[in-house]
């Protein structure tokens, strides 16, 4: 089985990676997990190609979604359970469902609470969106 994990850092989105480590043995092998984070996109302002670069740009995207996939890689190689890590860019709801699309996953796992504070307020705003725009299903963790 094929298994979408999206993470942000937060503790919604570790519960979420722990929640599948737990029940891994729900499984009839071990699942082939696709761990991703997404990074919304830089603002583009008039002039800011003279100051800043693509590739500068592109490696402060890493940057920042190696740190938020770290604690989840940490988690899933305790639990011994193969995972490939990507870092997204784009509509946070959106990017995860067209790359479980692209990757064929079967079941999209997600937090239901992320890092911001309106996110908290709204109870996992983009966790929402996803279970709304997937035709795929959608395992939501609190």
């Amino acid at each position: 089985m094929k298994i979408l994990i999206a993470v942000d850092g937060s503790k919604g989105s570790l519960d979420a990676v722990q929640c599948l480590i737990d029940h891994a043995n729900w499984y009839r092998g071990k699942p082939e997990v696709q761990l991703v984070t997404v990074h919304l996109p830089v603002p583009k302002l008039p002039g800011m190609g003279a100051a800043v670069g693509k590739n500068q740009i592109q490696k402060y995207y890493e940057q920042e979604g190696q740190a938020q996939l770290a604690a989840a890689k940490r988690k899933l190689d305790g639990a011994r359970i193969p995972y490939e890590a990507q870092v997204l860019v784009g509509p946070v709801a959106e990017s995860i469902v067209q790359h479980a699309k692209e990757k064929r996953c079967d079941l999209i796992y997600i937090g239901t609470r992320g890092m911001t504070e309106i996110g908290k307020a709204l109870v996992g705003s983009v966790a929402t969106k996803v279970l709304h725009i997937s035709d795929i299903p959608v395992l939501l963790v609190k």
